[in-house]
């Protein structure tokens, strides 16, 4: 088990590739502060701007998660979201996406999937 518990923490290609581009240009922004190199530092606000727009893509094309938990048997970072293609409701993403997929994920039109319990992260102790 580990130290989070039993938890789906939400681990996505999507989720991993934007943390890692966003957390390289934050700090080559940072060292180009610190050498006083001002091309350095839009060079890596830059990277930051693309990771969003590399993890909206990502998501969009079902490499990420809709909102809340999901099974169990989804919770592998490698597991593609089938439902991607057609929206998440409620999903802010999905609504910018396009209007095809807005009217997909519009509330009322896509049953919602049901709550599944999670287990007590202290063992139910």
């Amino acid at each position: 088990m580990s130290a989070h518990g039993h938890v789906d923490l939400g681990h996505t290609v999507a989720g991993w590739t934007g943390t890692t581009l966003a957390l390289l240009g934050f700090a080559g922004a940072g060292v180009s502060v610190c050498a006083a190199w001002a091309p350095g530092i839009w060079i890596g606000l830059a990277v930051v701007a693309v990771a969003g727009a590399v993890t909206w893509v990502l998501h969009l094309a079902g490499w990420g998660k809709p909102s809340g938990p999901r099974p169990e048997a989804d919770w592998d970072w490698r597991t593609r979201d089938s439902a991607a293609r057609t929206g998440h409701a409620d999903c802010l993403g999905c609504r910018v996406g396009g209007t095809r997929r807005t009217l997909a994920a519009a509330p009322g039109q896509v049953a919602p999937r049901p709550a599944e319990p999670l287990p007590a992260a202290d063992g139910g102790a």
